[in-house]
């Protein structure tokens, strides 16, 4: 393993890559402007202290699992690769002083595979999430009730539940159908034709 400490700089217009051997320490008072992240580290192996990322591109190489962004502040960006269980926001149980040092805003997923990833105490209008066969759920704990009470196929009732658990401050929360019908025995037409008759969900 290879420890890479980027910290204490304004790098613009660059390639930074995290490769899998590396420990990846991003920050602090580190801000990457226009660069090019390619990302093949492990979540457990990238750690996040504050660092801004602005107009940058951040390529996923592998599956990325249950990274917590709160720690980065991300405006501008551009996500492509596989992420599951990533979170992205402020997170509502920080110190004050740490939520305001994160957060995420204008950012493109189009172009990105999300599953069961959450967005927390953000503008969701102003992302650009990816499509079907991913889907969102806006504001999902204030849709507790509607969301619960829907005919889910197979054991998908189980992945709705656990979502509507979240902190009332989830703005949104988004699936990939592909893997969500693979873990509860279902189809991804059967998913579709619940969200389908439901308010509040970006397919």
């Amino acid at each position: 393993m290879a420890q890479l400490n980027i910290e204490n700089r304004v790098i613009e217009n660059e390639r930074i890559v995290l490769g899998r051997e590396d420990i990846a320490f991003l920050g602090p008072n580190l801000t990457l402007r226009g660069c090019t992240v390619t990302i093949r580290v492990t979540a457990r192996n990238l750690i996040l202290i504050r660092p801004r990322l602005i107009d940058c591109v951040i390529e996923v190489k592998q599956e990325l699992k249950n990274l917590r962004w709160y720690r980065a502040f991300l405006k501008g960006c551009r996500f492509t690769g596989t992420m599951s269980g990533n979170e992205f926001g402020r997170w509502p149980f920080e110190e004050e002083a740490e939520k305001a040092l994160g957060g995420i805003e204008d950012c493109d997923f189009s172009g990105a595979r999300l599953d069961a990833c959450r967005f927390v105490d953000c503008d969701v209008d102003t992302l650009k999430l990816p499509s079907w066969p991913c889907f969102t759920f806006l504001d999902p704990t204030r849709r507790r009730q509607e969301l619960l009470a829907a005919p889910w196929p197979g054991t998908s009732r189980i992945t709705v539940e656990t979502m509507v658990d979240s902190p009332p401050e989830t703005a949104a929360v988004t699936y990939s159908a592909p893997a969500v019908a693979k873990r509860t025995g279902t189809t991804e037409e059967a998913l579709l034709a619940v969200l389908q008759t439901l308010d509040g969900v970006r397919l």
